[in-house]
């Protein structure tokens, strides 16, 4: 809402310093400034409220060392990094841009299925919470819209082709962004990004046009259910993460920053020109709300870390996961997940192996077996007698390796 003030008080007032409100740059370090000040001056507030409303985490009986000391700690803190981040785009961002709005409808709809889940286990006394086929359904419902919007809007495009020059200072990269417009050089498409090799573009639609070229106009019957299946994973990814003070917070704010580089070079043309990477328009408006996302989980991330004064709750962990999902497909790489997701990677997979091998064994020798003492994985290690903050610290220094590989893929092929 203030970028149309200033833009209406610099078009038609030429007030000083209005300007500012054109730049992306301006405009995302508005909005992590803002975002840090409300997860952490009002996230307090919050919490208190919580409190009054003995909205309390139920611990249930792991054995885990120091567990029974989180029972009565607020729950439902997501709404903290919701608030916090919506905040600051409504403000800051342009919201007629599709991806922006794409993002807003994201946070909303996840935070409302995970609203849903923390109200049933906190006030309605049960544990198991909402049930997960209904989960399931609302993640993938989700995927739905985001694969149905990435394919058939016509806002949401790539450019294979940049002729601009080499800029001299980052304001006039970002005035070449502001100014440009090439439309006859955009184009749908189903086109994503594999790491580490030359030439490195790859299309979906590929996958049924080998068939017979005229099938080109199905590829939404691959797409959309790709987009299912990324949203479904990272989303659960994130969490079975959130079961340590500190861990989904600050893993999710390494991952969020990484994808605001992505966002930020391939929404710029001058920089997805030098990098020789897919230029995709309208898609660095973007940065503004992973900014304010990334300041809101580093916020809430201030009463989360050990001992925690808050639990994020399922409010928090499944929008942080359908948000990092929506991101990484917006900013067609979705196939570095698997690096820079690599902690929910691997907590999803200590889950499936865990109860995978456990049923096999129990099938051949009448007793299940299990690989880890406890998973998700965190859980092992706090088994195996390792204090939870060093746990965490200890993932977010494999969180920023892989971040920095992530990134070397820019360049790397």
């Amino acid at each position: 809402m203030l970028y149309y003030l200033f833009d209406y008080l610099n078009e038609y007032y030429k007030v000083p310093g209005a300007g500012l409100f054109e730049f992306i740059s301006f405009r995302s370090a508005m909005a992590i400034i803002l975002s840090l000040g409300i997860s952490t001056i009002y996230g307090k507030k919050i919490i208190n409220y919580l409190l009054r409303k003995q909205v309390g985490e139920s611990v249930r009986d792991l054995g885990l060392q120091g567990q029974s000391e989180k029972a009565g700690t607020p729950t439902m803190g997501g709404i903290i990094i919701i608030i916090a981040t919506l905040i600051p785009v409504l403000l800051f961002a342009k919201l007629e841009n599709i991806y922006v709005i794409l993002l807003i409808i994201t946070t909303l709809w996840m935070g409302t299925i995970g609203f849903i889940d923390d109200y049933i286990k906190t006030f309605k006394k049960d544990k198991q919470g909402l049930k997960g086929i209904f989960k399931v359904i609302g993640q993938v419902g989700l995927g739905i819209i985001v694969g149905g919007i990435m394919y058939f809007h016509p806002a949401i495009t790539v450019k294979q082709e940049t002729n601009i020059p080499t800029p001299a200072t980052t304001e006039f990269v970002e005035q070449v962004e502001i100014s440009t417009s090439q439309p006859t050089l955009e184009e749908k498409s189903t086109t994503t990004t594999i790491p580490f090799v030359k030439n490195n573009e790859f299309d979906y639609a590929s996958l049924i046009t080998w068939i017979n070229p005229a099938l080109i106009n199905y590829a939404w019957l691959i797409f959309i259910p790709i987009v299912i299946f990324i949203v479904t994973a990272v989303s659960n990814g994130a969490n079975l993460t959130d079961g340590v003070d500190g861990l989904a917070a600050g893993s999710s704010a390494i991952i969020v920053l990484t994808l605001g580089i992505f966002a930020w070079v391939s929404g710029n043309i001058i920089f997805s020109d030098y990098l020789n990477i897919m230029y995709i328009p309208r898609s660095g408006e973007m940065t503004i709300f992973i900014t304010a996302f990334a300041g809101a989980l580093v916020g809430f991330l201030w009463y989360n870390t050990y001992p925690a004064q808050v639990f994020m709750g399922d409010t928090g962990s499944l929008t942080i996961g359908g948000i990092i999902a929506v991101l990484a497909i917006a900013t067609r790489k979705e196939l570095l997940i698997p690096i820079l997701c690599g902690i929910f990677l691997i907590q999803n997979l200590s889950v499936v192996m865990q109860v995978a091998w456990f049923k096999i064994t129990k099938r051949r020798y009448g007793e299940g077996r299990r690989i880890f003492l406890m998973s998700p994985l965190h859980h092992h290690y706090q088994k195996k007698g390792l204090h939870e903050s060093k746990i965490v610290v200890r993932f977010w220094i494999i969180g920023i390796f892989l971040a920095i590989v992530t990134v070397v893929t820019l360049k790397v092929r």
